[in-house]
Parts: structure tokens; sequence; C-alpha cells
């Protein structure tokens, strides 16, 4: 059987630093943080106070009222995102087979403001049992890939994936696989996440998983740095129009990058922290390469999932150094979780688009908050601080989830 191309040919974001995909853009090359105080519910009794919340997102601008009474923020941040990624691509402009048009989506938590809202309210209410009717609806994972088919007429493959904070990039991988194997022609493939709330913030804090530092909110997010102290939550969505390559040249297309590789793993070690000498994470990125039939030597550029936390931060560099050998010295890497924060089940999509723009454009966004050196981790080229040049023909962007799942998608230049 001969297996499909696969391309990029739309992209959308909303994210905690641009509110479409070319805010994003120039955002992420300008350096700039989008972490801030907490608006979205009072956090003055928590330990951490700020997060990376999407900025003037006024839902009745993109639906009716009646409309946003039925979705949860996670859903409404991942219509918006694919909406763009849809008209960005120019595909309804050639009236295309619908039954061949899929939806797969990621969100690791999906409508968790609906599910805490609904249940406080039961909680302090008179012990009767009265429930919103679309809660349900409203807070399920998967409704988001629904909504969005519904919106279009797109009667493909539609689901959504969940793998913790790898679950837009497993969507992003099932779309690829679908398309390649001759399933649909095109997949709207992304993922949403909004878990900026009470329940949100309160359970990573008792996991000791994120950064405290109230005082100085915009520098908190620290890939690498020596003093970093856990991640800083954010919340945003990010789509990618996945196309078959002859349908999309049929239709004169434009084509950002294609995917030619994809990897999956396990670190089958802890249910929260990474292994700590990176074995998943080395077999996931070999995967990937695997798949595309390329040497590791060619890879140019990582966007690592460096979510500055101490353990994290040393286990994939240590992989990469394993993997990569002498040849990791040359290869840009940047962690743009400096910048967004880390959207859960939504960063793969986003750092999957900035690593689309990186190819693209020809400049890998930096890595900002850097002060300190770590000893412990490996010498790379991070990209500190300032974006960089560089002609880039394959990357690799890099994805885990709590549980040990690994998720890498390879990208190429087209």
């Amino acid at each position: 059987m001969e297996m499909k191309r696969v391309v990029v040919t739309g992209i959308g974001a909303l994210t905690p630093i641009g509110n479409t995909y070319p805010e994003y853009w120039d955002a992420l090359l300008a350096g700039v943080s989008g972490a801030a105080p907490i608006t979205l519910f009072d956090a003055d009794l928590f330990k951490t106070r700020f997060a990376c919340e999407v900025k003037g997102f006024v839902p009745t601008d993109h639906f009716d009222r009646k409309e946003v009474r039925k979705m949860d923020r996670c859903g409404q941040l991942g219509i918006v995102a694919a909406r763009e990624a849809v008209a960005h691509s120019g595909i309804l402009d050639t009236n295309p087979d619908k039954s061949r048009v899929g939806v797969i989506w990621g969100s690791g938590i999906g409508g968790l403001n609906t599910f805490e809202e609904e249940v406080m309210g039961f909680a302090k209410g008179s012990g009767v049992p009265r429930f919103n009717p679309f809660f349900i609806p409203k807070m399920i994972a998967d409704i988001t890939p629904g909504l969005i088919s519904m919106e279009y007429g797109f009667m493909g493959p539609n689901y959504t994936t969940v793998s913790a904070c790898a679950s837009s990039s497993n969507a992003l991988i099932d779309a690829y696989h679908l398309i390649k194997l001759g399933k649909a022609n095109v997949i709207i493939s992304g993922g949403s996440e909004a878990a900026v709330t009470a329940a949100g913030v309160g359970g990573f804090n008792a996991l000791h998983a994120m950064s405290t530092r109230n005082d100085d909110p915009k520098t908190a997010s620290r890939p690498f740095d020596a003093e970093r102290d856990g991640f800083v939550l954010g919340e945003g969505a990010a789509a990618l129009i996945l196309e078959e390559y002859e349908h999309a040249v049929n239709r004169g297309a434009t084509i950002y990058a294609e995917i030619v590789g994809a990897g999956l793993s396990a670190d089958a070690y802890h249910m929260t922290a990474p292994h700590p000498e990176g074995v998943g994470v080395l077999q996931v990125m070999k995967n990937a390469i695997s798949d595309a039939g390329i040497s590791p030597e060619e890879i140019d550029h990582i966007n690592m999932h460096a979510t500055s936390t101490p353990l994290g931060d040393i286990a994939e560099p240590k992989a990469v150094m394993d993997l990569f050998g002498e040849h990791a010295g040359n290869i840009k890497i940047n962690a743009t979780k400096s910048m967004t924060g880390h959207l859960l089940g939504a960063a793969g999509a986003a750092e999957a688009v900035a690593t689309v723009g990186a190819i693209y454009n020809g400049v890998v966004p930096p890595t900002i908050n850097f002060f300190n050196k770590d000893e412990k981790v490996p010498d790379l080229d991070y990209t500190f601080w300032e974006p960089k040049q560089r002609d880039i023909r394959y990357a690799l962007c890099n994805t885990f989830g709590f549980g040990g799942h690994n998720a890498s998608l390879l990208f190429k230049k087209y």
C-alpha cells in the first residue's frame, strides 16, 4: 500500500501572547512573556497567584449568548483557533468532500471550569441535585471536535485524544497517520485547554509542580535556568490543517511544512516525574526519526517540552546528547514555554505551530528568562534571549505528559 504524504496548509492560534497566529508568531520572536496575575478567579489565598491567561478574549465577540452558555471556555478557545486555521487554509473555497474532512483534537482535562462550577454549586446548595442541562456536554473533552465538525459539516474522523500534556501532539500524530493511510483528505487537528481555575491551580500547587514566583511572574517560566522552580500554568488553543499532499497541490494551497515522521513512547517509570535519564524521550525521538527514514544528523531544530521543572529540564537535554552525540551542538533548541507557560493538553499544538513557523520563516524563536547556568543541564544551543536565523530542513517538536506519555513530531521544510 502506498503511503500518502501529509502537509500543513493552515494555522490558527489563540495563546497567552497572541490571539491569532500572526500575533502569536510576532510575540514569540519578540520574546514576550504571557505571565501575569490571575484574573479568571480570586487567587489571593493560593501559593501561586499568576498564570499565562489568554488576554482580551470576550466569548460574545465570537459566539451569540445562547452558544456561550452551551460551551466551556476550553471549547470556545478551541473553536476560535480552528476557525482561524480553516480560513487560513482556504479549504472551504474549493468545495471539499466533507465526508473526507475530519477533526481530531487534544485536551488533557477538558471543561474543568464547568465541572468546578457545577459541583461547587451543588455543594453550596440545598442538597437537591439541580444541575445545568449542559453540564455534561460542556465538560467532556471530546465536545470541541464535535462542535467544530457541526459548524462546517465535516463528517470525517472525529474524536479527542487524552494523554495529559501530550494530548494535542497525539491528536496531530493520529491525524497524520489517518491521512497517510488514505482515510481522510484533510483533518483539522490541534488542542485546547482552559485550566486556570481554582481546582487547576490548587491541584498543581498540591503537587508542588508550579512556580511560586509571585513577585516576578514574567520571569517565572525559566527553562534550563538554575533557579527554575516549576512550570507556569497557561491556557489557550492552536490548530493545524493537515492535508494529503496531492489534494493540497491540486487546489493550489500554500504549504507551510510537511510532516514526515512521528514517534510515541512511554517512560514506564512514574506517575508525574520523567525518567531521570530520559530513556523514554530518547526512544520517542528515535522513533520519529526512524519513521521519517532520515539520520539524526539531519535534524536542525528541536522545540523542547522544557516546562521549567527541576527534573524535566535535565532529562530531555540528556536524551538529546545521548541520541545526537557531537551533532547535538549543531541543533538550534528552544523552549517556547518560557513565553507561553504550559498550555497542558494544548501545548503540543501550540509548539507545533511555533515549529512550523520556524521552518517556514527560517528563524528560531528564543528561549527567554535564562539568568543562571545549571551545571546539571547539558550544554546545548538553547537560543537564549534572541531569535536566530537558521535554514531548517528537519525539526522535531517534543511533548510529554503525566503518566509517562511521550510524543514527537518531525516536520520537514517544503
